[in-house]
C-alpha cells in the first residue's frame, strides 16, 4: 500500500523548478561568455566606427577640421659654393647644406560642405610662420642655387628647332640671365620676380600662360588653397574614411597610363580608414607628389603618451625604374628613357619643368648621384627616411616625417651659350622635412584608453561570465544529486510498504515416523 502527501509534492515541484532555473542561468552565462570572447572585438569596432565618422559638431570632426597640433617644416638648401668654376672649368660642383630653416604651421579646413553621398568638400589652409629660435639661419640669408626657370626652359628647348634655341640664347644675353641665381632663402621659398617669367607673361598666348608671375618653390602655398578637395567621411563606407574622392571635381589624374596610377584615393596623412593591419598598404596623396605614395608596414612603435602604433614607410622600390619595378611603368607615359631608380618625374604636374623628386641625400638612389657632388653626406635612414606612425585601431596619425628632395634634371644644350658647359646632371636644390613629433595629451590619453581598456574588459567580462556560469552549473548539479538522494529517502519514509508482518501460526501436523 502507498501513501500520498501534498506537502511533499509541493516541495518536490519547487525543488524541480529551482534546479532548472539555476541550470538555465548557468547555461546563459556560459553562452554569453563565449559570445563575448568571440564577438567583443567586433562589437567594439562598431563603436569605434561610429565615433570616428566625420559629423559636424563631434570631437573627431573638430580635431580633423582644426588639428590641435603645431606641425613644423624644416628646410635644407644646397648652396652652391663654386658655381663659376663648375661652369668654366667643369669642376665638380661643391654644395654646402644650409639649414634647417624652420617654419611652424597652422592647419585648418575651410569652407566645409557636406554631401548626401557620404563625402564633404573643403579648402585646406596652411599658414607658415618662420621660427628664428629653431632655425640655423635667417630668411635673409643669401644662397646660390641653379636658376630653375632658365634651366627648365633650356632643357625643354633641347629638341626644338635650332633657330629657337639661338633666339633663346640672344634673349638671355640681353636680359643677363645666368644658370645660377643669388637669392635669399625667403625669396627662394616664397617667390621672387624672374625675368623669364615676366617675359613669358607678355609674349606667351593666353591659354599657355603660367598661373603665376613670380618663381618660388613654395609660391602661393602660404594661405588657403583654391583647390576644392572632396573626401569620404566614412558615413557610407568606413573603409574609405578620410580618403580623397575628387579634387576640383575631378576623380582621376590625367597624366598616366592606367586608372590605378591616376587614382587620387589616398589620405592627406591626418586620418586613415580604421582597423589597420600590418598587411595594410597606406596611400598618401599630395598635389606636389603628383601621385599616390604607397606606404608599407615597417615596425611597431610606442609614441608619447604610451600609445602603441604602426610605422609605415615607402617600399625600397617605390621610385624604382620600370625595369626594376614593372608596376612603375605606367608612371612613364612617354616611354623610355624614364626617371632613373630613386627618382620620380613630376614634370607633368610642373608645367613640363624637368623636376625630379627623391628622398633627401639621394636616399634609395644609386650613390653615384650623390658622389657627383662634394659636400653631401651619405644618406642616413634616421634623418632622411619618409615615415608615418599611425594608431591602427582608429586610423589616426600619431607622428610623421615627410621628407622629400627637389632636384632639377638639367640637359646640356650646346646651342645656348649660357648653358653650353652645363652637363647632363641631376642637380639637388632643396629638401624638406614636414610633419609632427606627437599629438596633444588630450588625444593620446583617449587613444591609450581605447587601446588598453578593451582587451582587459574583454578578458575580465569573459572570465566573470564563464566562472559564474560554471559555478552555477556545479551548484545545479550538486543540488540535483543531493535532491535525488533526499527524494529517495522521502519515498522510503512516507510511501514505501514493507514486508507483511504475520502472526505465529500453529505448525502443521507433520506425520511422525
Amino acid at each position: 500500500m502507498q501513501f500520498s502527501d501534498s506537502r511533499f509534492d509541493n516541495k518536490h515541484e519547487t525543488f524541480h523548478r529551482f534546479k532548472w532555473l539555476v541550470a538555465a542561468l548557468a547555461t546563459l552565462c556560459i553562452i554569453f561568455g563565449v559570445l563575448v570572447a568571440i564577438f567583443f572585438t567586433s562589437w567594439f569596432n562598431l563603436i569605434i566606427n561610429s565615433q570616428v565618422i566625420l559629423r559636424d559638431g563631434t570631437q573627431t570632426f573638430g580635431w580633423w577640421s582644426k588639428p590641435p597640433v603645431t606641425p613644423m617644416i624644416k628646410v635644407y638648401i644646397y648652396n652652391v659654393t663654386n658655381a663659376d668654376e663648375f661652369l668654366t672649368n667643369g669642376s665638380k660642383p661643391i654644395v654646402d647644406e644650409l639649414g634647417p630653416y624652420v617654419y611652424t604651421e597652422k592647419w585648418e579646413k575651410k569652407n566645409i560642405r557636406f554631401h548626401d553621398n557620404g563625402t564633404l568638400t573643403f579648402n585646406q589652409e596652411k599658414i607658415y610662420v618662420f621660427d628664428e629660435s629653431l632655425s640655423a639661419g635667417f630668411e635673409e640669408d643669401v644662397v646660390v642655387v641653379p636658376n630653375i626657370p632658365m634651366l627648365s626652359a633650356t632643357s625643354q628647348s633641347k629638341h626644338a628647332a635650332k633657330f629657337l634655341r639661338l633666339a633663346m640664347a640672344s634673349i638671355m644675353d640681353i636680359l643677363k640671365i645666368k644658370p645660377f641665381v643669388e637669392v635669399s632663402v625667403g625669396q627662394l621659398l616664397w617667390g621672387y620676380e624672374d625675368p623669364l617669367l615676366k617675359l613669358a607673361k607678355d609674349v606667351v598666348p593666353k591659354e599657355q600662360k603660367l598661373p603665376y608671375e613670380e618663381f618660388g618653390l613654395m609660391y602661393n602655398k602660404n594661405g588657403t588653397s583654391k583647390d576644392n578637395v572632396t573626401m569620404f567621411t566614412g558615413a557610407s563606407d568606413i573603409t574609405k574614411y578620410g580618403l580623397v574622392d575628387r579634387v576640383n571635381g575631378i576623380a582621376k589624374l590625367p597624366h598616366y597610363l592606367n586608372d590605378e596610377c591616376n587614382s587620387l584615393m589616398g589620405s592627406d596623412g591626418s586620418v586613415f580608414p580604421p582597423h589597420i593591419t600590418k598587411n595594410t598598404t597606406l596611400h598618401i596623396y599630395d598635389k606636389d607628389l603628383c601621385r599616390l605614395l604607397p606606404l608599407k608596414f615597417e615596425k611597431e612603435v610606442t609614441v608619447a603618451g604610451n600609445v602603441p602604433g604602426y610605422r609605415f614607410t615607402p617600399a625600397d622600390d617605390v621610385f624604382a625604374s620600370p625595369d626594376v619595378n614593372p608596376m612603375n611603368k605606367c608612371y612613364c607615359p612617354h616611354g623610355p628613357p624614364c626617371a632613373p631608380s630613386g627618382f620620380f618625374n613630376v614634370s607633368l604636374c610642373q608645367y613640363d619643368s624637368p623636376v625630379l623628386l627623391s628622398f633627401p641625400h639621394f636616399y634609395m638612389a644609386n650613390d653615384s648621384y650623390r658622389t657627383a657632388f662634394e659636400g653631401i653626406s651619405p644618406p642616413d635612414p634616421e634623418k632622411h627616411k619618409f615615415y608615418m606612425d599611425v594608431q591602427p585601431l582608429m586610423g589616426a596619425g600619431l607622428s610623421a616625417k615627410g621628407r622629400i628632395q627637389i632636384n632639377l634634371a638639367v640637359s646640356q644644350v650646346t646651342d645656348i651659350k649660357q648653358v653650353a658647359s652645363f652637363p647632363d646632371i641631376i642637380f639637388p636644390i632643396i629638401w624638406f622635412e614636414d610633419g609632427i613629433d606627437s599629438l596633444p595629451e588630450e588625444m593620446t590619453s583617449l587613444m591609450a584608453l581605447a587601446t588598453s581598456v578593451p582587451p582587459v574588459a574583454r578578458a575580465v567580462l569573459t572570465g566573470i561570465l564563464l566562472v559564474i556560469g560554471l559555478l552555477m552549473l556545479v551548484v545545479a548539479i550538486w543540488r540535483l544529486v543531493r535532491g535525488a538522494n533526499r527524494l529517495s529517502s522521502l519515498h522510503l519514509a512516507t510511501g514505501h510498504v514493507g514486508p507483511l508482518q504475520t502472526k505465529d501460526m500453529p505448525m502443521a501436523n507433520v506425520p511422525r515416523h
